[in-house]
């Protein structure tokens, strides 16, 4: 009889929409042979598609319905008696309407979830601003192995996209100030709703106009303390003093933000503004994690770090980098100014 391990697997590859190649098949495909009990494809089931979180926020209609025809697939490779159950949520299913956003579920380590509107295309309105990338992932198991480094702190996030990463930190690392921050308009406004969707409520004129406004949280049944949640317009090009003196960030993250020569640079002098702008004169840590898909723009931000380095003369901002583990093999996190980090 299959562990409730396998059952674990389904349901957290399902809620996130891993690709399907991804899931336990084989290791499904031998419980079934071995068992004759239906018991486990019905666990299986109201776990992913009948799932209450799935039920009301529900992924995209193409991916359940791919999802459901592959277990149809191995329940009937099993020459198990049909399921009329799975029949029946195909059917619902192939009635719907594909839609241009979808929602997905991401089971977090300590118990909680972050459930995130996001577009069924990589580049939407625009932007690619509306998916969830790898290296926020990427980013956020790390926060979520390191609370301490976020712990009563300010954390800024710059290119925080839709939230993922913000929302993992302030559920699970106890930060006293959060900062998403963004620019694209249609970026911002669903930043906006999937940090309500989750328990943060931002102050009405926050809601209205995004410019470093605070918000509370109201997160029912959460065991965490409630940060303080701003969400800020930010262009990298042209930060204001005024911006520079309100955010004072302790610490400054940021994910999959490394992809284009022409931001590097922007990126780059932002956050020497930040290194120099706190009352206090103590530079932030600065932590990002970068998926490369073009070495030479990973190298080229990496130069343009110590370049700024050599230019200030100063000793403790020269970038360290350290691979992450993790089953992103493309990533790397990378620290380029203060702090440092053993993987």
């Amino acid at each position: 009889m299959a562990g409730p391990e396998l059952r674990l697997r389904f349901q957290r590859c399902f809620l996130a929409a891993q690709q399907l190649r991804s899931f336990p098949w084989l290791e499904l495909e031998h419980s079934l042979r071995t068992s004759l009990d239906s018991s486990l494809l019905l666990d299986i089931l109201h776990r992913t598609i009948l799932h209450p979180l799935c039920v009301k926020y529900p992924l995209s209609a193409r991916y359940r319905r791919c999802f459901l025809t592959e277990l149809i697939k191995k329940h009937e490779s099993a020459t198990a008696e049909p399921l009329d159950e799975l029949y029946d949520a195909l059917a619902a299913i192939l009635n719907e309407e594909e839609s241009t956003h979808c929602y997905k579920h991401y089971l977090l380590p300590t118990g909680e979830c972050v459930t995130l509107s996001e577009s069924v295309a990589v580049i939407s309105e625009g932007t690619t601003g509306l998916v969830t990338w790898e290296a926020a992932l990427h980013l956020a198991e790390w926060a979520l192995q390191n609370p301490s480094g976020f712990r009563n702190r300010t954390v800024l996030e710059l290119g925080s996209g839709i939230g993922f990463t913000g929302i993992a930190i302030c559920k699970t690392c106890n930060p006293k100030t959060y900062i998403f921050s963004d620019y694209h308009h249609r970026v911002l406004q669903q930043l906006k709703e999937n940090i309500c969707l989750n328990g943060f409520v931002l102050e009405p004129e926050a809601a209205q106009h995004i410019q470093l406004e605070p918000g509370g949280q109201k997160a029912e049944g959460a065991n965490h303390q409630n940060p303080r949640v701003i969400v800020a317009e930010l262009e990298w090009g042209s930060v204001t003093e005024k911006q520079l003196l309100a955010l004072q960030p302790d610490v400054i993250i940021a994910a999959d933000v490394v992809y284009d020569p022409e931001v590097t640079g922007a990126l780059v002098g932002l956050l020497q503004q930040f290194s120099t702008s706190r009352t206090d004169r103590k530079p932030p840590e600065v932590y990002i994690a970068s998926t490369v898909r073009n070495p030479d723009t990973y190298h080229l931000f990496q130069a343009q770090l110590v370049l700024d380095a050599v230019r200030r003369g100063t000793e403790d901002t020269t970038p360290h980098t350290g691979c992450c583990q993790s089953e992103l093999p493309a990533s790397e996190l990378l620290l380029p100014l203060k702090g440092t980090w053993e993987p």
